[in-house]
């Protein structure tokens, strides 16, 4: 069993070896009362529990919070794809306290990892939010965006959710007219990554530039640039999809 213990959008680490927590720390941070939420998946198809702490609970001694884009950076894929699981589960239980159909309050389903209601016998699985995100090249150059409701101190590649009716393509292609006023071609799907903030399927692309000059939508970015490879600004850290596209990985 993996324990998975989070205060807001850090999680709890072993400050030496830098694994997660075993039993004994959350017992321990149990018997203090300083464990908010606590929830263990039924099917054990993924062998993990999550927690979370109060916001302002100081780190068990021999262990620290960190941030869990930096666990991401730190660990292997199938590592960060549970811990992803684990903080989407956290959320998506604190987001569905009672039913959308009655109003009754909503519990753990005994069987599957899911909400029912006992009043009306729905129930309500996990539900995803399906997000693109794309790296647009002009020959050797790509271009990146400097966001205002992300982290504004890095620049990274064009993204958003997908509407309802739409393909994930064509979410690409009306994203990048709404926000940079460009016209892509010869679109590629190169993978996919589960987002916990709160609760996204990030299916990213590359995209070649086919014309326009570019147009930011203030409301969504500050500004937008071409740059080289050998002359990048600030981008996401190893972990996310972001990385990925801007280092290469998918070239």
């Amino acid at each position: 069993m993996n324990y998975y213990i989070f205060q807001n959008s850090n999680i709890l680490i072993e400050t030496d070896s830098h694994r997660l927590p075993d039993i004994r720390t959350w017992n321990r941070l149990a018997d203090q009362g300083m464990l908010d939420t606590t929830f263990e998946e039924k099917p054990l198809s993924y062998t993990a529990a999550s927690f979370a702490s109060e916001s302002d609970t100081e780190s068990p001694t021999g262990c620290t919070f960190i941030p869990l884009r930096q666990f991401f950076a730190e660990n292997s894929d199938d590592e960060g794809a549970l811990a992803a699981r684990a903080k989407g589960l956290l959320n998506w239980r604190a987001a569905n306290r009672f039913c959308p159909a009655c109003g009754t309050p909503l519990s753990d389903d005994e069987n599957f990892t899911a909400r029912k209601c006992s009043s009306c016998g729905k129930q309500y699985f996990p539900r995803i939010e399906p997000c693109i995100i794309v790296l647009i090249t002009k020959g050797k150059e790509m271009l990146l965006a400097r966001h205002k409701m992300r982290n504004q101190d890095i620049y990274t590649c064009i993204a958003g959710f997908i509407e309802i009716g739409e393909s994930a393509e064509q979410a690409v292609v009306r994203e990048i007219r709404e926000e940079v006023g460009l016209e892509v071609k010869d679109l590629r799907y190169v993978g996919s990554q589960g987002w916990p903030f709160p609760d996204q399927l990030m299916l990213a692309y590359r995209a070649e530039y086919k014309s326009g000059e570019i147009r930011v939508q203030e409301s969504e970015l500050y500004e937008a640039k071409w740059f080289s490879p050998d002359a990048l600004p600030p981008f996401p850290k190893a972990g996310s999809m972001g990385w990925r596209l801007i280092s290469g990985l998918y070239d």
